[in-house]
């Protein structure tokens, strides 16, 4: 698992430093922010759970959004510096291996998220195989540990798979939809699977 690395070709420009200019350490977040925009994702108070979470974006800006009231767990194999307030924590591990009692510290979760991404390879099928894993990982946590209810958001690189995962996440979700965000480059397959309000929380 990895977080935001990003691909070895990015480089910085507007977006990167407008994000740097407001305090977040990636671009991703205007990623996080227009999902968020488009389809209200996020409020206060609510419990999320952040997957592959590495710089620190996305849990950075969920905790402004959920306020002291809310919780964020940011989990990365990575080590995150990005400084955080309060009602974020922090953990160090592979979202592939962990258990869910070691996701679940904040659990039931409103909102899991996964900007999971695998370290690209140079070879485009074996990267979209993993990404495809990587998003249905996230897909069975978000059911493992949501409310029902919840919403679910997890990047993935557009394949043959892609429809497979899209499918399975409307399957557990009221409404599903895939989400482009402007703030991709142009050259990222990348794309995420949205889904609100869970149906049936695993095992409950």
């Amino acid at each position: 698992m990895s977080g935001r690395k990003g691909n070895p070709y990015e480089k910085p420009d507007a977006r990167s430093k407008a994000a740097k200019e407001q305090g977040f350490p990636a671009r991703s977040v205007f990623k996080l922010e227009e999902i968020d925009r488009r389809v209200k994702l996020l409020r206060g108070g609510q419990r999320v759970l952040d997957l592959g979470a590495a710089p620190g974006s996305w849990a950075l800006y969920a905790s402004q959004i959920v306020g002291p009231s809310g919780r964020v767990l940011a989990i990365d194999t990575q080590d995150i510096r990005q400084a955080f307030p309060p009602n974020v924590k922090v953990a160090k591990g592979d979202a592939l291996e962990l258990a869910n009692d070691a996701l679940g510290e904040y659990g039931p979760y409103d909102v899991v998220l996964s900007d999971m991404a695998p370290n690209t390879s140079g070879n485009k099928v074996r990267d979209q195989a993993y990404s495809f894993e990587l998003c249905l990982r996230a897909l069975h946590v978000a059911q493992a540990l949501g409310k029902v209810g919840s919403h679910f958001v997890a990047k993935i690189f557009m394949s043959g798979d892609f429809q497979t995962a899209r499918k399975a996440a409307g399957e557990c979700y009221e409404r599903c939809q895939v989400i482009r965000p402007e703030g991709t480059r142009q050259q990222s397959s990348e794309v995420f699977i949205v889904g609100m309000s869970l149906k049936k929380a695993a095992g409950r």
